[in-house]
């Protein structure tokens, strides 16, 4: 949070909702969303989906990177892409009725 709102500043970015943004993905949403990017880019790739069984430990890391890393960086790029164009466009259509409203609003008193 503090990374994201230290970056909105500079960059002039809406604060709020890069704060908000960080908590999409936390503890518990994690698994879904890093399953889902291995899914995507198994399609991707073109390959067959490896089983595996998440072990917190260092081999396990090291040995995933050459097994399942490539499908799930590749996904994890391709939902990076698709989620950014559709943040950015859903946050332009609010951000422009919400202006609509404040024009109208303002144009009735």
């Amino acid at each position: 949070m503090v990374l994201a709102a230290a970056l909105a500043i500079p960059l002039r970015v809406n604060l709020p909702i890069s704060v908000a943004v960080v908590w999409i993905t936390n503890p518990l949403t994690m698994p879904p969303i890093f399953y889902c990017s291995y899914l995507i880019g198994t399609l991707a790739l073109g390959q067959p989906e490896q089983h595996f069984a998440f072990e917190p430990s260092w081999q396990w890391f090291m040995e995933s990177l050459t097994t399942i890393g490539p499908a799930f960086l590749v996904g994890s790029f391709i939902s990076a892409c698709v989620a950014s164009i559709i943040g950015y466009f859903g946050v332009d259509l609010l951000w422009r009725r919400a202006v609509r409203k404040a024009w109208l609003n303002r144009h009735k008193k």
